[in-house]
């Protein structure tokens, strides 16, 4: 299987909504529609700090890593924050999610930004796996206030 990643286009809309509802359902999660669009518009627009990175196979859409730069209080360059990675549940455990996270090590170095985060639920195995192939959990716990 030969994976493709690059940055996400317009044309992708369908593609990522598609996926993006999976991985909503995935995570259990409702996210309201108009959160979806501001999602979809802030991808492509250049003040704001997220973009898309996708893997496509055979010109189809099977993958995604949504990101998050930002400044950091330990460091120079910028933070990646991977937020949301989602592969087709067809594409898992074919290299779709390794290829997503070895572009984003490749694009973060190629940007000078400092580091590389992100965060899983702790009973996804399946990603755990995949994600301690690259570096252990560090220890820190998350703690989230809504809002």
């Amino acid at each position: 299987m030969s994976v493709t990643v690059r940055n996400a286009r317009p044309e992708d809309e369908m593609g990522w909504r598609e996926l993006w509802s999976d991985y909503l359902d995935f995570y259990r999660v409702t996210v309201a529609p108009d959160i979806t669009d501001m999602t979809w518009r802030r991808i492509f627009d250049p003040a704001s700090t997220i973009f898309m990175r996708v893997a496509t196979v055979e010109d189809e859409m099977m993958g995604f890593a949504l990101c998050i730069t930002h400044e950091g209080t330990w460091t120079h360059a910028l933070d990646c924050y991977l937020e949301d990675l989602f592969v087709d549940e067809a594409a898992r455990g074919k290299g779709v999610g390794r290829a997503l996270l070895d572009d984003l090590v490749a694009f973060s170095k190629a940007k000078g930004w400092a580091r590389l985060y992100w965060h899983t639920e702790e009973t996804n195995a399946t990603a755990r796996m995949l994600y301690d192939s690259y570096v252990k959990s560090d220890g820190h716990i998350r703690y989230r206030i809504t809002l």
